[in-house]
């Protein structure tokens, strides 16, 4: 029996884990099934693709920027970049989001640089299945679909009977009122 070195038994792992790579759950074929991220803004239980949410971080000190819009709570350094962080409920709803302890944001790309949004809860991943979809008409989701909520939402799905919208983040970072935080 010969004597491996501490590299090379490293080196045997390495070999035999990657012949053996399970597919990540987002790439798991299941008709019919919808992955996200999924957060409360205000009352509103949202969901977002994993494609549209860069990360997600604790919200870091925020510096206000003189002459912004109220909803634009500031500009924070992250790993040396400076990233500006938007409250979405006030964007979305005129309504200052309650700043508390274990506070997240969501970090968004968009052309011209990362933005990050707070949110008020984050529930982490959710699934959806095409029978709970449910109509943006219907009873139960129609308070998903209002306000401006409506330009960012593109269908919903009852859960337990608690609905849940699914949100562009995307077209929100796309939408020149967003674009514009100058006052």
């Amino acid at each position: 029996m010969t004597l491996k070195t501490p590299f090379d038994v490293l080196s045997d792992y390495e070999r035999r884990s990657l012949a053996h790579v399970p597919g990540l759950p987002e790439q798991l074929d299941a008709p019919g099934l919808w992955r996200g991220v999924g957060y409360r803004i205000g009352g509103r239980r949202l969901a977002s693709t994993f494609t549209e949410v860069v990360e997600i971080l604790s919200l870091p000190q925020v510096t206000q920027v003189p002459g912004a819009q109220a909803w634009m709570l500031g500009l924070a350094n992250v790993r040396g970049s400076l990233l500006p962080i938007v409250d979405l409920k006030q964007f979305l709803e005129g309504e200052r989001t309650v700043l508390h302890e274990g506070q997240r944001i969501l970090l968004v790309r968009q052309p011209g640089g990362d933005v990050a949004v707070l949110i008020d809860e984050l529930y982490g991943q959710r699934s959806f299945h095409d029978q709970q979809q449910v109509g943006l008409d219907d009873d139960s989701a129609q308070r998903m679909v209002e306000g401006r909520y409506a330009h960012f939402v593109d269908r919903a799905y009852l859960i337990d009977g608690q609905p849940w919208g699914i949100f562009s983040l995307d077209r929100l970072a796309r939408t020149p009122e967003f674009r514009q935080a100058a006052a």
